[in-house]
């Protein structure tokens, strides 16, 4: 089974909000998933997302590939880590 890390859709029209989740990789995208690891909600200014990078680094280590998008949250959530 490959794992994934992606956005599950959520809120409504013209309001998204996502989630950020570990998924089988074949799964569809907004259906069933392994773990939540955070959240992104494009509609805010400033920080509009909050993950748990120790989940992330534990999915990522066991194999998990993330999406370009969950990618760039981690790198900014690394990057906000740092600077803090």
């Amino acid at each position: 089974m490959m794992v994934a890390l992606r956005l599950n859709r959520q809120g409504t029209k013209d309001r998204p909000f996502y989630k950020i989740v570990a998924v089988d990789s074949r799964a569809r995208r907004d259906g069933r998933y392994i773990e939540q690891i955070g959240s992104y909600n494009p509609m805010l200014e400033g920080t509009n997302f909050s993950i748990d990078l120790a989940k992330a680094d534990a999915w990522i280590g066991n194999g998990a590939q993330p999406s370009d998008t969950v990618r760039d949250i981690i790198k900014k959530a690394r990057k906000a880590t740092l600077e803090a």
